[in-house]
């Protein structure tokens, strides 16, 4: 039987950690395939799209800036796609492309790992309005939280989004994050606020309750200033790195035909490739 192919396509593309990932699970589960990172710059995007059955593809996943052109571009989309508008991974079915969106189930399927029970602990307060959220809010709804308060400092954003998803969804500006947290049970932050170079805190926890859980999609650095500030409260703390580990696991049963597991072992190789580039 012919190799499995499968890639990862962004632009840049040198820094993505799938290659290592999916390598990971090739290798674990002795699977002839391959997970390559294509570099393909915007202009040349529909082009590259129209190649992969040429190319012998079963799939890939897209990065930034692809996400909405593929959503654009691809025959059909799942649910998920539909509700967050981005596309990260594209498969064949029946010869017709597929594109899909895994990055509410890897953020839901993280949490499930580390903070079982999480849904269950609303209100959410999500910070933020950015592609990453709409993700998030997806995963939020789907897993019954009924009361979800994004804050972003353009209000319109907020709002926007609010009526996107509707019941349940509140939008709200930076100053109101105070009242926002004292009843919730949940704080997820979807900013750039406390990525590597961008150290500052994304917001205070210290008005949240002490049943709170709070989670960062930022993985790099694990802890990030809100992680810290959660930690020294107390407060029940999720990195966002099992959202990226998670977020892989549906596009390799895909194209590969095994379900993959996101274990200690695989988490320890990406920490050790994170610490190895700072």
């Amino acid at each position: 039987m012919a190799e499995k192919k499968a890639f990862v396509t962004g632009h840049p593309i040198a820094h993505s950690r799938s290659p290592k990932i999916h390598g990971h699970w090739l290798e674990k589960y002795g699977i002839d395939g391959s997970y390559r990172a294509i570099d393909v710059a915007p202009d040349g995007f529909a082009a590259f799209l129209s190649t992969l059955r040429d190319n012998s593809y079963s799939g890939g996943n897209v990065t930034i800036p692809h996400k909405e052109a593929a959503f654009a571009l691809v025959d059909r989309r799942d649910d998920a796609s539909e509700a967050i508008g981005a596309v990260n991974t594209l498969w064949f079915e029946d010869g017709v492309l597929w594109g899909g969106n895994t990055d509410g189930h890897g953020f839901a399927a993280n949490l499930d790992q580390r903070a079982p029970g999480w849904a269950e602990n609303g209100p959410a307060v999500v910070l933020g309005a950015g592609g990453a959220c709409r993700a998030v809010i997806h995963a939020l709804v789907e897993r019954g939280v009924s009361d979800i308060r994004i804050v972003n400092r353009t209000l319109a954003r907020a709002q926007e989004l609010a009526r996107r998803f509707g019941a349940g969804v509140s939008a709200h500006g930076v100053e109101a994050t105070g009242e926002l947290l004292a009843d919730a049970g949940l704080l997820i932050n979807t900013t750039a606020l406390g990525m590597h170079g961008n150290e500052a805190l994304a917001t205070d926890p210290a008005g949240l309750p002490d049943h709170a859980i709070v989670t960062d999609i930022v993985y790099v650095p694990l802890e990030t200033p809100l992680l810290a500030a959660a930690r020294a409260r107390n407060l029940t703390t999720v990195d966002g790195l099992g959202m990226l580990l998670h977020q892989a696991v549906p596009g390799f049963e895909r194209w590969f035909g095994i379900r993959p597991e996101v274990t200690a072992e695989l988490r320890q190789m990406i920490v050790t490739d994170i610490g190895a580039k700072q």
